[in-house]
């Protein structure tokens, strides 16, 4: 057996497996013949691992260091003094560094304790702009957010939903990008923008589509068009009278055509253009009626322009846009439910009585 007095201690560290989720498991093996300890190791075993700080231990000693005293400090911490001079005990200990003079009963930096509270002191200063930045990301100070949309969209609904948004959130920044399909469904497919809004009620790949509503196509005229004074307009209405078309190639010219020729209606076309806001544009100087969708239809009213709702239904949805793989985020969560509010109060205009939508 091993022979000698003089005592070491070899700490063996076994990890257990991660999957496990278990503390390493640390065993003591003692050795007590110094010459025999030089066999094993060819010299005195190294001493163990200093143990690591923890940051209560810093935080406690940050304390101590600005209120001056074990008492204030252990108030500021909400624990007990006799806590707070323990676990200052052990900092210096683990450190091997003085870092007070105890002098009557009180607490004086040294040097080395000076010197290190301001390594301490840069540190909390980086904590507290974590801590800031936290907050400014919580409230949405930090944040931006990429919109592409149709260029109806942002004419008409999101000047309404931007300012209903950035009332809350002043600090967000939205960059809002029109275009036309298919190409705004290529750059949401390419993942590119954080959300996007369309007609279509199809999805495009690698995204999620959500209707955010369907409303119906409104008839609109000049605001002293002799028609208003009927409530609901009919196909009929519109024989004969001077019409202000889409383009050729745009979906919803290719639903009216068909709607009217079935009806037997012919209509006088005198103009076509490529947008719903150019279409109102002309009818406003008194060039024609039409039909549009109603949101483009209600930034109009009131500036030479009114509405009827029209008797035959001819869908108008609104599709939100999610790509996939954009990380999702609580300024993109918090616009869209701004997107339903405002559509939500559009709906609810579009129910008003008729007779009294010049003045909106």
């Amino acid at each position: 057996m091993v022979k000698g007095s003089g005592k070491i201690s070899i700490t063996l560290y076994v990890a257990a497996p991660r999957e496990n989720k278990k503390y390493l498991f640390v065993t003591s093996l003692f050795i007590y013949d110094m010459e025999y300890a030089r066999f094993l190791y060819g010299r005195v075993p190294p001493e163990p691992t200093m143990h690591r700080i923890s940051l209560r231990q810093v935080a406690i000693f940050h304390a101590v260091m600005t209120s001056g005293n074990l008492t204030e400090a252990a108030t500021q911490l909400r624990t007990s003094q006799p806590t707070v001079s323990r676990e200052l005990a052990r900092f210096e200990q683990l450190l091997a560094l003085k870092l007070f003079d105890r002098v009557r009963g009180r607490l004086r930096p040294t040097a080395q304790g000076l010197q290190l509270f301001e390594e301490v002191q840069r540190a909390y200063c980086g904590l507290e702009r974590i801590e800031d930045a936290a907050s400014q990301i919580r409230q949405f100070r930090r944040a931006t957010l990429d919109i592409v949309c149709l260029p109806a969209f942002s004419q008409s609904l999101l000047p309404q939903v931007c300012r209903r948004f950035l009332e809350c959130y002043p600090e967000v920044s939205l960059t809002i990008t029109p275009q036309e399909s298919p190409l705004l469904e290529e750059w949401l497919s390419a993942q590119r923008y954080d959300l996007g809004l369309t007609e279509e009620c199809s999805t495009p790949p690698g995204c999620e589509r959500h209707a955010l509503a369907t409303l119906n196509e409104v008839c609109v005229m000049p605001a002293d068009h002799p028609l208003l004074h009927h409530a609901i307009l009919t196909p009929a209405h519109f024989a004969a009278q001077p019409y202000i078309s889409l383009s050729a190639g745009d979906s919803y010219r290719h639903t009216l055509d068909a709607l009217f020729q079935r009806a037997g209606v012919a209509r006088r076309m005198v103009a076509e253009t490529h947008s719903a806001a150019a279409v109102c544009a002309l009818v406003r100087q008194g060039i024609g009626l039409s039909i549009v969708n109603p949101l483009t239809a209600l930034d109009f009213v009131g500036r030479g322009l009114a509405w009827r709702p029209f008797s035959v239904a001819v869908p108008f949805t609104v599709s939100l846009i999610r790509p996939r793989h954009r990380p999702g985020s609580a300024v993109v969560d918090a616009l869209i439910v701004s997107l339903q509010e405002e559509l939500a109060a559009v709906a609810e205009h579009l129910r008003e009585p008729y007779d009294s939508n010049e003045n909106h």
